[in-house]
């Protein structure tokens, strides 16, 4: 049975409620949204959860400076980007919240390990899960990223006494045993992360209205997707599934749905189109024009295509990205181009950099009762 649009809006009124949260996919019009920082980086102590997802070219230099400093001149530009983007945002109109300021470089412990700092305050995308009027912090793997949302938690405090929903996932523990010894298969995706506690990044999930669309990966393991069905409820259906990335870590690089029935997908990732966008046009990513020389730590070239939906119409693009820009245009997209290269080269783009906290329009819906 389908869900009616009638319907659909009497749940968003429901599920909203008064709550300054209000987000239920990637392209309604974006009323408000948190912006990332990249101030105070630090590379994060190596262990078996980076070895798994960092691209192996960048590996030994990584190590080598391991609970350092990345170089001084490169987060600088990366600074200026994405001051530039909540500067974008803010003359569109979006109301932009930015993170307290936080030392990343300060140890802690916790009864199962140590840690010498932290990582970043550059991806809201990866530590909270904005949807519906409610905001989850995530009980994220990397044992660097333990604390991450504590720079936002003033943001948080602020929302909930506007009225939003503000909860938090199980601390984990992450005791050594969290990792699997060994992975059997190495051209295919095998986690390095174990099932006794929920596990998860709000970045390996995607808002369809009252469905979300998410994969297991290697911080996000089966547990976690139960703790997430479970919190949810009975208004959103959690649907997951497998791609062909054999280092899975967050899928809006793999699959990004950007309009009603029009979804981008990673051609090198998904050689099979998931079932619950069978009925939907197909936006194939065309590859990047970045510099083979260009650093990418974190990611592949397919970062890319981690671009931001302003509306159902408008999209923010990479500005050197030429031939994706085109191929949006093609489309029948508006692009607002934005320098985001040397940002890009720390794990994340556009969407990653961004926490969609109220969108505002019509809530589309695709079969609620799956």
């Amino acid at each position: 049975m389908s869900i009616s649009r009638c319907q659909v809006a009497e749940t968003v009124k429901q599920v909203a409620g008064l709550s300054p949260v209000s987000t239920f996919n990637e392209w309604d019009p974006l009323e408000e949204v948190i912006v990332g920082v990249i101030d105070d980086i630090r590379m994060p102590d190596w262990d078996r959860s980076l070895e798994a997802v960092i691209p192996k070219r960048h590996q030994s230099y990584l190590k080598s400076i391991a609970g350092s400093r990345f170089e001084e001149a490169h987060v600088q530009r990366a600074r200026s980007e994405v001051d530039g983007l909540a500067d974008l945002l803010s003359k569109l109109g979006v109301k932009v919240r930015r993170p307290d300021a936080h030392d990343h470089f300060a140890a802690f412990a916790t009864p199962f390990f140590n840690s010498n700092g932290g990582y970043y305050s550059a991806m809201p995308r990866d530590g909270m899960l904005a949807i519906g009027n409610k905001i989850i912090e995530t009980p994220m793997a990397w044992r660097s990223r333990y604390f991450e949302t504590f720079p936002y938690r003033s943001i948080l405090i602020d929302y909930f006494r506007q009225g939003a929903h503000v909860v938090s996932a199980p601390k984990p523990m992450l005791k050594d045993s969290m990792w699997i010894d060994e992975v059997l298969n190495k051209n295919a995706f095998e986690s390095v992360i174990g099932n006794d506690e929920p596990l998860f990044d709000a970045a390996d999930f995607i808002k369809v209205g009252r469905d979300i669309i998410g994969q297991r990966s290697h911080v996000t393991n089966q547990l976690g997707v139960d703790w997430l069905r479970r919190e949810l409820g009975s208004r959103f259906n959690v649907h997951v599934y497998s791609f062909d990335d054999n280092a899975p870590m967050h899928i809006d690089t793999t699959i990004l749905p950007l309009a009603p029935d029009k979804v981008l997908v990673n051609p090198a990732w998904v050689s099979k189109i998931p079932d619950f966008f069978r009925d939907w046009e197909v936006l194939v990513a065309p590859p990047s024009q970045m510099p083979d020389n260009h650093p990418l730590y974190m990611t592949s070239k397919w970062i890319h295509m981690n671009v931001l939906s302003l509306d159902e119409r408008t999209v923010i693009v990479e500005r050197q990205e030429h031939v994706l820009i085109a191929a949006f245009r093609k489309w029948g997209f508006e692009v607002v181009p934005c320098d985001f290269q040397n940002f890009q080269s720390f794990g994340g783009s556009f969407h990653c950099a961004t926490l969609d906290i109220r969108r505002t329009g019509r809530l589309a819906s695709y079969r609620a009762d799956a």
